[in-house]
């Protein structure tokens, strides 16, 4: 076999077959897998899909929320082990695929219109 077959092999077992369906500008839940030494528990993250980029098994996302006035984003791999499920709460209505002009905007200012 060649190692185009191989790597394709890998990928596909390695793909997701469920991918959750959301879109840059939703606020999702983000389940994540965290293992510390023998213990194992999920934790939530919570906030505004700023990005999505890449395709395939390497697809990635990044979440972005603001906590106590500090602004924190985290990128996570869509078909990571770890990243057990993305729940949507709510639909954004935006333009843009990449929504970096958030990290400049606070308050009111910085919410996503809500997709009706």
């Amino acid at each position: 076999m060649n190692t185009n077959a191989i790597l394709k092999a890998f990928t596909d077992e390695q793909v997701k077959k469920q991918v959750p369906d959301f879109k840059v500008g939703d606020n999702v839940k983000v389940m994540q897998r965290i293992v510390e030494g023998t213990r194992e528990r999920t934790q939530v993250f919570e906030g505004t899909v700023t990005a999505k980029k890449n395709g395939g098994i390497s697809e990635t996302f990044t979440v972005r929320r603001v906590t106590f006035g500090v602004g924190t984003e985290k990128t996570f791999p869509l078909h990571s082990p770890n990243v057990q499920d993305v729940v949507v709460t709510r639909r954004g209505k935006v333009r843009k695929a990449k929504l970096y002009y958030l990290r400049e905007r606070v308050g009111k200012a910085a919410k996503v219109k809500e997709d009706i």
